[in-house]
């Protein structure tokens, strides 16, 4: 059996309703709980992530399929093997984030993103400055939480630029980001996010500003 003749066979149709009702009926689902999804399909990507070249043609493959397992099985190989990963290969992820895109895949493909960012801050730079204007605002959204978790280590030059391309927006998936990355750099810099807060507050929409300021004294 390939794998996804594996992930059905492992499925429970019982939940794949109310999976797929969770996410707005926007998407089938086999009905595979992500711990059921993870152990079903370790050794398969075990195998897969072995090889030293990226497989873009498998995670294209399992883009187009219907179940959304397929693509979360598709970003758990990407994590598996994003140290592998270039500036190079931001291009493929650009064309996968815009198919079928959901807060799901995109919140998960952060990690991937931000970690090729971290390795490679210069050359991918100019392509995190084109998606936060992009007509998309999916990858808007990814450019602003791509840093989520470096904390301290954040660009926060780059992290102002792509905030400040978005700043007038009445889109809620955007100024949720905009708040969650103000939020999560808080931790480490509450300084720099509270003088953020007072040159920007006022273009700031009000989810953005409560959320940047929920945990900052």
């Amino acid at each position: 059996m390939d794998i996804y003749q594996i992930m059905r066979a492992a499925a429970d149709p019982q939940k794949a309703a109310p999976m797929k009702k969770y996410m707005r009926d926007k998407f089938p689902f086999f009905g595979l709980p992500t711990p059921v999804r993870r152990r079903v399909c370790q050794d398969f990507l075990k195998a897969k992530s072995a090889f030293l070249s990226v497989d873009w043609g498998f995670v294209n493959e399992a883009w187009g399929l219907d179940e959304r397992e397929c693509q979360y099985l598709a970003i758990d190989y990407l994590k598996m093997v994003k140290g592998r990963l270039t500036p190079k290969d931001l291009p493929e992820i650009e064309k996968i984030v815009l198919i079928k895109p959901w807060w799901d895949t995109i919140d998960d493909l952060s990690s991937v993103v931000g970690d090729i960012a971290y390795r490679h801050p210069a050359e991918t730079r100019k392509t995190i400055l084109a998606w936060s204007e992009h007509s998309s605002f999916w990858l808007r959204r990814l450019a602003i939480i791509h840093q989520l978790a470096r904390q301290e280590t954040t660009d926060r030059d780059l992290l102002e630029r792509v905030i400040l391309n978005n700043l007038g927006q009445t889109e809620f998936f955007i100024n949720k980001a905009i708040g969650w990355s103000l939020r999560a750099l808080g931790k480490t810099a509450p300084d720099w996010v509270r003088s953020f807060v007072e040159r920007h507050g006022p273009k700031l929409a009000p989810l953005s500003l409560r959320e940047a300021t929920k945990r900052l004294n």
